[in-house]
C-alpha cells in the first residue's frame, strides 16, 4: 500500500507491505530491519544480530506515523468526503461529457470503489493536451496520467517499446485527472462551471 502524498491516506511518502504467506514474514522482516536479524535477536531466537541480507531503512518516523494513524482512524468520514467528491463529478459533467465524446469512470458493480481519483477519457490526445492548457489558464490544475511502463526509459531496457500494448497507449494519451483532495468542497463548482464552458 501506498501513503505517498497523493493518496487517500497520507503521511507524505511511506507505505505498507501486505504479506500473504508466512514464507515470506522473516524475510520481509530482515529487510525492513536494514538486513539484520535484529528483530530475531529481541525475541531470543539469536545470540546476536548481524547483516544477514539487502536491507535499507524503510521505517515511518513516529511523528508521520501519527500523521496518518489520525487519518486511518477517521478512514470512514474521509472516504465519505471522497465518495461525494466523486458523484458530484459524475453528475454534473455527464452531460458534458456526452456532448463532447469524453467517457466518465466506469466502475463495474463488482467492483469496490477507492474515491482515489476522477479522471476523464477525452477523444484524442491533441483534444487531451488542449484541455488541460485552457483549464491551466482558469488556474484549474488538471493532470495526464502515467506513461505506459513499455514506453519509459526502464520499459525501453527490457526491450517494449511503443506500439507493444497499444490499448495502454491510447488510454494513456486521452486520459485527464481532475482535481480530486478531501476538501475539495470549497472550489469543486470552479472547476465544473470552467469544465462545462469548454468545447473539445
Amino acid at each position: 500500500l501506498s501513503f505517498h502524498e497523493t493518496k487517500n491516506f497520507s503521511s507524505g511518502e511511506g507505505g505498507a507491505l501486505i504479506i500473504n504467506s508466512d514464507e515470506f514474514l522473516c524475510r520481509a522482516e530482515i529487510i525492513r530491519e536494514k538486513g539484520t536479524n535484529r528483530t530475531e535477536f529481541f525475541r531470543g531466537q539469536v545470540d546476536k544480530y548481524s547483516w544477514v541480507d539487502i536491507g535499507s531503512s524503510y521505517l515511518p518516523s513516529e511523528i508521520l506515523s501519527a500523521f496518518l494513524l489520525a487519518q486511518l482512524e477517521l478512514h470512514t468520514s474521509i472516504q465519505d468526503k471522497r465518495k461525494k467528491i466523486w458523484e458530484y463529478y459524475y453528475t454534473n459533467l455527464s452531460d458534458w461529457a456526452k456532448q463532447n465524446d469524453v467517457k466518465l469512470p466506469h466502475v463495474p458493480d463488482h467492483c469496490d470503489q477507492s474515491y482515489h481519483m476522477f479522471y476523464l477519457l477525452i477523444p484524442n490526445l491533441e483534444k487531451r493536451t488542449s484541455f488541460i492548457k485552457k483549464t491551466k489558464q482558469k488556474g484549474i490544475n488538471c493532470a495526464f496520467h502515467y506513461l505506459p511502463l513499455n514506453d519509459a526509459p526502464m520499459g525501453n531496457k527490457f526491450g517494449w517499446g511503443r506500439g507493444d500494448c497499444p490499448i495502454s497507449e491510447d488510454i494513456s494519451d486521452r486520459l485527464v485527472r481532475l482535481p480530486f483532495f478531501n476538501n475539495l468542497f470549497s472550489s469543486i463548482d470552479y472547476i465544473i462551471e470552467n469544465i462545462l464552458e469548454l468545447k473539445l
